[in-house]
C-alpha cells in the first residue's frame, strides 16, 4: 500500500509518501517539504499567530493535493513540538480540520522519542543490542534507551535547534557572551537526565537521527547523502568539539558554504550543535552513527505493526 506521513514539525511541513507493506522495509516513493518554521512564530505569549496559522493551513492543503496526486492510499498527519506547545493549540488544530479536513495527531515528546527510537531498532536490527538513540528538532531533544523495540527510558527536553535560536542567539554571528550562557543551559538541563540513564548501563551503540546530526556529520567529513543510504556515517565528539567554536565565529550565510548545510537550516546550526556537543559529552559518547530512518518512519513502522 501507499500512505503519506504529514509531519507538522518546528521547522518543516514534510510530506513523505511511501510505499509500505507489513513485514518489508517501507520504500520512500516522493518527498514534499515546506519550511515554516513554527517555533519562530510564536508571539510574546507563546500562541502562533495568524499568519502561522494561515500559512499552516495552506501548507497541509497542497499537502494533500500532492499526496493524492501520488497515489496515497491514506495519510498519517502527526504533529511535535511546536504545536503541541503553543498556548493556542487547540484553536490552531480546529482550524486546521475545519479548513483542510485533517485531524492533526499532536505527539507528546515521549511519544517522539519511542516512535524514533523504533525507528532506530528496526533499522539496525537486533544485533545491535542496547542503543541510545539520539534526535534533535527544531523544537526539542529526543533521548531513547533500550534493548528491545520499546525503549526502557525515553526524554523529551526543549532543547531544539530553532528554539534556542531564536531565544538565545539574536546576533549574526552571535555574541560570544550568548553563546556561553547557552553552553550553560544546554548541559544543564541534559545533565538532569544523565542519571535515569546510566542506571541502566553502557549502550552497545549510540545513534543518531535528524537533520541536525547530518549535517553536523558531514562538516566534520561524513559522506554526502548522494553516495547512498546504507553508506555508514558518523560522528566523533573530537570533531564535534574542534566545529562548535568555527560555528560561532561564522554569519549564517558562511555556514551555508559549508558542505551540507542548507540555508534554511544554517542559522540553527551552531544551536544545535552545542546540543550535540552537551549530549556526547555529558553521556560519554565519543562516536555515535547517523541513522536514516527517524520519526516518519516509526509512525509507518507503527501503523504497519497495527494493520491485521
Amino acid at each position: 500500500m501507499r500512505l503519506g506521513v504529514l509531519d507538522v514539525g518546528s521547522n518543516t511541513v514534510h510530506l513523505l509518501v511511501v510505499d509500505a507493506h507489513p513485514g518489508a522495509r517501507p520504500l520512500p516513493a516522493y518527498s514534499h517539504k515546506a519550511e515554516l518554521r513554527l517555533a519562530e512564530l510564536l508571539d510574546e505569549e507563546g500562541a502562533i499567530g495568524e499568519p502561522g496559522i494561515e500559512r499552516l493551513i495552506d501548507t497541509v492543503q497542497e499537502a494533500l493535493v500532492v499526496s493524492e496526486d501520488k497515489g496515497a492510499e491514506d495519510v498519517l498527519p502527526f504533529a511535535t513540538s511546536a504545536v503541541r506547545e503553543a498556548a493556542n493549540a487547540e484553536d490552531v488544530l480546529a482550524r486546521v480540520a475545519d479548513r483542510t479536513g485533517v485531524k492533526l495527531t499532536v505527539l507528546s515528546g515521549e511519544e517522539e522519542a519511542r516512535l524514533t527510537f523504533l525507528a532506530a531498532r528496526r533499522w539496525f536490527g537486533w544485533s545491535a543490542g542496547k542503543l541510545l538513540v539520539l534526535d534533535i528538532g527544531g523544537g526539542s531533544l529526543e533521548i531513547a534507551y533500550g534493548i528491545d523495540e520499546d525503549p526502557d527510558q525515553a526524554v523529551s527536553l526543549p532543547l531544539g535547534a530553532g528554539r534556542l535560536t531564536s531565544s538565545w542567539l539574536p546576533g549574526d554571528p552571535p555574541d560570544p557572551a550568548d553563546v556561553r550562557a547557552l553552553r550553560r543551559f544546554v548541559r544543564a538541563q541534559i545533565a538532569r537526565t544523565v542519571s535515569d540513564f546510566s542506571r541502566l548501563g553502557d549502550p552497545d551503540r549510540v545513534v543518531a537521527t535528524s537533520k541536525t546530526f547530518r549535517q553536523l556529520a558531514r562538516i566534520a567529513g561524513a559522506a554526502r547523502s548522494g553516495e547512498g543510504l546504507y553508506v555508514t556515517r558518523t560522528l566523533g565528539r573530537k570533531a564535534l568539539e574542534e566545529w562548535v567554536p568555527r560555528l560561532a565565529s561564522m554569519t549564517a550565510a558562511q555556514r551555508v558554504e559549508l558542505p551540507g548545510v542548507s540555508e534554511g537550516r544554517a542559522a540553527q546550526l551552531l544551536a544545535g550543535a552545542l546540543v550535540a556537543e552537551g549530549a556526547m559529552d555529558l553521556f560519554g559518547v565519543d562516536e555515535l552513527e547517523i541513522c536514516p530512518w527517524a520519526l516518519r518512519e516509526g509512525i509507518i513502522l507503527r501503523r504497519l505493526d497495527q494493520l491485521p
